[in-house]
């Protein structure tokens, strides 16, 4: 039996909140975990496609959809489509009031309200719903700027296969704008910037011996020892950038060592993840890792770092993004953070994971997260989302758009 394929849409009769929730059912309904994002990815672009005000691209899996109406400012509106692996959490359901797979904080916070529970509930389908509907309703009358909507794949892996990544490398010209709104989950309240991060493997060597006869050797996972050492040493500091509190932490994820029940060690490897606030550049954090000199990069093996935490240890690079000041500064960041004070009564907070908004930064593009969904949520086998938060968000870029 052939797999179905999905179209997007609502009823041109429809209500708004009727068709905010119609597409999140349908985008929530294609399964999109990372590397599956291909058939979403046609869905989307049928969509837009069947807009005669959007001119469409596709690179990969993004698709990218822009107006032209001449308008003097253009405003990016980015969003990923894929998802982390499933945990038992597909399909996605409507959950009733009193259902008890309801979470008490969204009982006590939307008393009443049936809510949206499922794999990409929070992290990002339903801000992607959002700027959907924005896309087929924002024509030239309703709306001060171009814009441009992008839905991207390949987010929640290795920077690597990022699918804005890969756009901006090769088809520049389809992101430029002024202001970028970046959709992750912040309970529809502005988070910006973003804290860098910094993946690499700090190795131990050893010599190979039999167990019995251990002298004979020397056992790279004791060596170990001294590397958890550092890392329990290591008191996480909290640095403030342009007003916001980012909190940085330095944390071992994964380590692997050994090669037999009866074999000393001589090699012991521990993964180690660095997040480092926006008042560094990633050149500085990776300084204040391995050094300066230490010459390590991704792709070119093991090198020992020279200075740092991790100073006489072997090191592998493995992934690294830089960090986003917030940006906050700028006139548009400044009106859509009053629209959103106005709206919900939240000042601007950090944003203390990695997000796509250190590619815009890079740009000289200002970008903030805005999105519907509680961020303490996403990842969790319970991802869920009351259906009021993708009403808050329309309305808050509705209103500014139209400013």
């Amino acid at each position: 039996m052939g797999r179905m394929t999905i179209e997007l849409g609502f009823d041109a009769n429809a209500s708004r909140n009727e068709a905010l929730n119609a597409l999140l059912e349908q985008i929530m309904n294609e399964y999109s975990v990372s590397d599956s994002e291909g058939p979403l990815a046609d869905a989307v672009e049928r969509y837009l496609n069947a807009l005669p005000h959007l001119t469409v691209h596709r690179h990969g899996d993004t698709v990218v959809a822009s107006t032209e109406y001449g308008k003097p400012k253009r405003v990016l509106l980015a969003g990923h489509i894929d998802t982390v692996p499933v945990i038992d959490n597909f399909p996605p359901r409507w959950l009733q009031p009193g259902d008890p797979l309801i979470r008490a904080e969204i009982t006590e916070n939307n008393p009443g309200e049936r809510v949206l529970w499922g794999r990409g509930a929070t992290d990002m389908k339903p801000s992607d719903a959002v700027m959907l509907y924005l896309a087929a309703t924002l024509t030239e009358d309703a709306t001060n700027y171009d814009l441009t909507y992008i839905f991207y794949d390949h987010e929640e892996v290795e920077a690597s296969k990022n699918g804005l990544r890969k756009v901006v490398e090769t088809h520049p010209e389809w992101v430029r704008g002024d202001f970028a709104i970046i959709g992750e989950p912040t309970s529809c309240g502005i988070e910006g910037g973003c804290n860098g991060t910094i993946r690499f493997d700090v190795i131990c060597h050893g010599v190979a011996a039999h167990s019995a006869r251990a002298w004979m050797g020397s056992n790279a996972i004791h060596k170990a020892a001294e590397v958890l050492n550092r890392l329990n040493a290591y008191e996480p500091a909290t640095v403030n950038v342009d007003g916001l509190d980012y909190r940085e932490g330095l944390n071992a994820t994964l380590i692997n060592g050994g090669k037999g029940t009866n074999v000393i060690p001589d090699e012991c490897r521990i993964h180690v993840n660095y997040r480092f606030a926006p008042d560094k550049t990633l050149a500085e954090a990776k300084a204040l890792m391995i050094g300066a000199d230490a010459g390590a990069e991704l792709g070119n093996g093991e090198h020992t770092a020279t200075a740092g935490v991790f100073e006489g240890f072997g090191i592998e690079m493995k992934d690294e993004s830089p960090s986003a000041r917030p940006g906050m500064d700028t006139p548009l960041a400044q009106s859509l953070a009053a629209l959103v004070r106005e709206r919900t009564g939240r000042d601007p907070l950090a944003k203390l994971g990695w997000t796509d908004v250190a590619r815009f930064s890079q740009l000289g593009i200002p970008a903030v997260n805005l999105g519907a969904g509680d961020p303490l949520l996403a990842h969790k086998h319970d991802e869920q989302i009351p259906e009021s938060q993708l009403t808050t968000l329309a309305d808050i870029l509705e209103e500014w758009l139209r400013r």
